[in-house]
């Protein structure tokens, strides 16, 4: 049995290789988790003991399959549990992260199989993450691209919102920003703000918030006027 705490190191190894390849670093690991990095290097001598990661010195952690296979779980229960919470419970998309994180371990499979039934078998989350399959198969992740990387004219379509900032996920829900939704890029001011159109709407979103947007080209460019 593991613990919840190794489960939640094995699911940020596995984000974060998904997001910058592994292997992933001591201080990014503690970062991420908001711990020190003696406390990250402790943990991952456990979970190397048991074969879950492979460390390689002065360079970082990355999961076995065996550890790949934990994380995979536990995000398939995370991503289920935020679904629900906000399909059936009524849950704003800033409150489910932190309900989910701390359901997730505690669900059994039969429950899983149910949740996922009950919801259709969805394919993302609510903030338009991938879930992985019931055979924890690692979920396809569609091209996208940073909001703030792209230019003035661009016409894209958000595909993923990061959820590790409730104040963030407020700011975008007022701002009208969700998994869907269409927007051009106006302008990258030099104030720090990322300015966009949603249906004849300005909207700033600040350069932090932009850079935790992924999106997806719907035109190459739009024609201006």
């Amino acid at each position: 049995m593991l613990s919840d705490v190794m489960e939640d190191y094995l699911k940020a190894v596995y984000e974060l290789e998904r997001e910058h390849g592994p292997p992933v670093g001591t201080s990014t690991l503690a970062d991420y988790l908001g711990v020190t990095p003696p406390t990250v290097t402790s943990m991952v001598e456990k979970l190397e003991e048991r074969g879950l990661v492979e460390r390689e010195k002065y360079k970082g952690v990355e999961l076995t399959p065996e550890g790949e296979t934990v994380a995979l779980e536990v995000l398939r229960h995370h991503r289920l549990l935020e679904a629900f919470l906000a399909d059936h419970l009524d849950y704003e998309w800033d409150e489910v992260h932190d309900e989910a994180d701390a359901l997730e371990h505690h669900i059994s499979e039969e429950f899983e199989k149910r949740l996922a039934q009950k919801l259709g078998d969805p394919a993302v989350d609510p903030h338009g993450d991938p879930i992985p399959t019931e055979d924890l198969e690692p979920p396809e992740s569609p091209d996208t691209e940073v909001l703030a990387d792209h230019e003035a004219g661009d016409r894209v379509a958000v595909a993923r919102v990061s959820d590790r900032d409730d104040e963030e996920l407020r700011y975008l829900k007022d701002a009208g920003v969700e998994p869907g939704t269409e927007l051009d890029v106006v302008e990258h001011a030099p104030i720090g703000m990322f300015v966009v159109d949603i249906d004849g709407e300005t909207v700033h979103l600040p350069d932090r918030v932009a850079a935790a947007i992924r999106v997806r080209p719907v035109d190459e460019r739009v024609t201006e006027t």
